[in-house]
């Protein structure tokens, strides 16, 4: 690929004399972290629009001129310059022309780790001391413009949840000014959600949260999770714990557990309810925490899967973890509600997020979540009853659901006298 590039270059040499190339940004990160290469973006100085489609590139950027490689279908940009025009996260024009240097390029780019480049010799070119940073495992931004980006308050934080690297003092500083200004609000549900389900499906979720926190973002973009802190709950041995602090070891331990995205939305989704009041009624909370995670997912747009789910786990959350306690009835108004006959992928989903929920707390000794094993059996016993025999030569269809739920029920309570 690049052999073929050079070529092209040396073909077109009278043209763009000065074109070079470079790869930049996250590849070069990782590849100094000596994390699996994903994809590789690369940078064009000395060229103009026209000359990289004479060397066949197709260009695919809408704001600004990004091409892809003919053969590797690659991403390469001409090097570029922006200036801030409006409030938000696009609120930028962008500047491109042969004589905008690869240091220029870099130097609007949000973090020093992640405006390094390597030249076609391999030199690593690295103004703004990225690779130090790296070392010392720091997350720093490259320049004040990195204020003028709203976006980059949610970049930061899910590197830190990838890296575990800290927020330097000064950018953390940049951070809650951009929040206490109000840009955070420019933000779009769908790139809002982007970036919570990308730091979802990082090594350490916690902590995008509490870098969000300790910048004063949270409460402004997941004001349901920031209210969480410093809030009493019980756990299953009924000690008082701290909601927050809960919902966080159960994010940690979920993403530990190489959980697909929906099962981690549903953790952190089904965690939002508040303590209950000396007033409330049973089943207050339940009904209140369906309501916050509802409003959660609506406000961000969530995809239907993640927003199923953990509507399921609010709703159903606390049953699953009581199934020992249940009655056949309830057992089976279980299965049927959670639409497990039909769904049983996502039903065992469900069990999973609960189990994780579980296991998580303070002190929880054992490696199983017995919940889960009991609540599979039961559904394979619900799942045995032939429907149609059942009602197979009697008349009455409106008697139908009364004979089959009958049988269910009594192959139910069959089973659980043998346990």
């Amino acid at each position: 690929m690049r052999a073929t590039l050079q070529s092209a270059n040396d073909e077109a040499s009278h043209r763009a004399s000065g074109m070079k190339t470079y790869r930049v940004g996250g590849s070069v990160r990782d590849e100094l972290l000596g994390r699996p290469l994903a994809d590789r973006d690369y940078v064009v100085v000395g060229a103009t629009p026209d000359e990289l489609l004479a060397l066949g590139f197709r260009p695919v950027g809408r704001d600004f001129p990004v091409f892809l490689h003919p053969e590797t279908h690659e991403e390469y940009a001409l090097a570029r310059t922006e200036r801030k025009t409006g409030r938000g996260h696009q609120g930028f024009s962008f500047h491109t022309a042969p004589g905008v240097t690869l240091e220029a390029d870099l130097a609007r780019r949000d973090l020093t780790i992640n405006a390094m480049a390597r030249a076609d010799d391999g030199t690593l070119i690295d103004p703004f001391g990225g690779a130090k940073d790296l070392r010392a495992g720091v997350l720093r931004h490259v320049s004040p413009a990195f204020a003028e980006d709203p976006l980059r308050v949610l970049r930061v934080a899910r590197f830190a949840a990838r890296f575990g690297f800290a927020v330097a003092p000064e950018t953390e500083a940049m951070m809650r000014a951009i929040a206490a200004g109000g840009e955070l609000a420019t933000l779009t549900a769908e790139r809002v959600w982007q970036e919570l389900a990308r730091a979802l499906m990082e090594a350490t979720p916690s902590r995008f949260f509490a870098a969000l926190r300790r910048c004063g973002a949270l409460a402004q973009l997941f004001p349901e999770v920031d209210a969480l802190f410093g809030l009493p709950r019980r756990d299953d041995r009924d000690a008082e714990i701290d909601a927050g602090v809960h919902c966080m070891r159960a994010l940690d331990y979920v993403a530990a557990a190489g959980e697909p995205l929906p099962v981690r939305y549903a953790v952190l989704a089904s965690n939002l309810r508040l303590p209950a009041t000396g007033r409330a009624r049973p089943g207050d909370g339940v009904a209140q925490g369906v309501r916050r995670a509802a409003m959660l997912s609506r406000r961000l747009k969530a995809p239907a899967d993640c927003r199923e789910l953990a509507r399921l786990a609010a709703r159903y959350g606390p049953a699953v973890h009581r199934a020992a306690e249940l009655a056949p009835s309830a057992l089976l108004d279980l299965v049927l509600a959670a639409d497990a006959l039909r769904r049983p992928e996502r039903f065992e989903q469900l069990l999973r997020a609960c189990a994780a929920d579980r296991l998580s707390s303070p002190g929880s000794s054992r490696a199983d979540y017995p919940p889960a094993a009991r609540l599979a059996a039961a559904l394979n016993v619900v799942r045995s009853v032939d429907a149609g025999a059942v009602v197979s030569g009697q008349p009455g269809a409106r008697d139908i659901p009364r004979r089959v739920r009958a049988a269910r029920l009594k192959a139910l309570r069959d089973w659980m006298r043998t346990l």
